[in-house]
């Protein structure tokens, strides 16, 4: 591997971009949000442009903006991986070498979206993008949110062998993959667990680190989660931490405020703690008055009306 990769360890946010009530790209509040998570959470890393950054509600040259406004606030603090992956091959080399030109640490790059290529023309699709740019490659492996068939921890292992892949990040419910890259190759490349249903087993199973849309309010304690698996190898305090970021999940696993979308609910989230949550572009409308209500109970009741109490008493 031509990369030094233990920079990529422990959490990193999937952090969101700030829109604002007219859709419009805000980055000062985005770039407030950032550095709250850097100063404030001490997060390990940032994904910015992923899924729960919206890039897929953004033009190319608005991911441009918010690729400069990322070298700009976070000033080389944390690792940052760019999401540069489009369904076409041509955008993603593009959006890849302005991630370069940018400062990235890294790419994550997405299978390709509603087109189905073949998984031949998806291989070519990476290694071409690899070819054009001089940065870590992660593969974004997310079959729930693209029409590409994924990639199999032994294709994984083999394209990492080609120099192709560097890191993956896995987007399922299950762990299963990730104990099976720890096994064929987790030595040679950065292993993330990528989804907020099973963050603990994850970490447990033999991730190097945690991507998710939740960490934008659940970073804190998911670094005492992360600490107690890998540092500490104590599961059993793992295991007391997930119970308490499990009542997060809940909230949109089990659409306890009703049919709304993640990332409204981190949203409103860091709006009732007194920070600026944003707004998401339409059609991924806000919380309304009611929905918040629900939700301040629930985060009463769950211990999360104030973040930096979360864990009391965990011990």
């Amino acid at each position: 591997m031509p990369f030094a990769l233990d920079r990529f360890r422990g959490i990193f946010p999937a952090a969101l971009t700030m829109f604002d009530k007219e859709n419009r790209l805000d980055e000062k509040a985005t770039a407030r949000h950032w550095e709250w998570l850097i100063e404030d959470q001490r997060v390990d890393g940032l994904v910015i442009a992923g899924t729960s950054g919206e890039f897929i509600a953004m033009e190319s040259e608005e991911r441009k903006r918010v690729f400069r406004l990322a070298g700009d606030v976070v000033r080389g603090r944390v690792p940052v991986i760019y999401g540069s992956g489009h369904y076409s091959t041509k955008i993603s080399i593009e959006l890849s070498e302005d991630a370069q030109r940018c400062g990235a640490d890294g790419i994550i790059v997405i299978l390709p979206y509603f087109q189905k290529p073949s998984k031949p023309a998806v291989v070519e699709h990476y290694r071409r993008i690899r070819k054009a740019v001089d940065l870590p490659l992660m593969l974004y492996n997310n079959p729930h949110n693209s029409a590409c068939v994924d990639f199999s921890p032994v294709e994984i292992a083999r394209l990492a062998d080609e120099d192709v892949f560097h890191m993956v990040k896995s987007t399922y419910g299950t762990v299963e993959p990730i104990h099976d890259l720890s096994y064929l190759v987790g030595d040679r490349i950065a292993i993330f667990y990528g989804s907020f249903i099973a963050g603990y087993e994850g970490l447990c199973a033999g991730a190097h680190g945690w991507i998710s849309g939740i960490l934008n309010v659940a970073a804190k304690a998911a670094k005492e989660l992360y600490k107690a698996i890998t540092v500490d190898r104590n599961c059993e305090r793992g295991f007391r931490i997930w119970k308490r970021i499990l009542p997060l999940v809940h909230l949109y696993t089990h659409q306890q405020i009703g049919p709304v979308s993640d990332l409204a609910i981190y949203r409103s989230m860091l709006n009732l703690w007194g920070l600026e949550g944003g707004y998401s572009r339409d059609p991924f409308f806000p919380l309304d008055g009611e929905q918040v209500e629900k939700l301040r109970k629930k985060l009463e009741q769950a211990g999360w009306i104030d973040p930096d109490r979360a864990l009391d008493g965990i011990g």
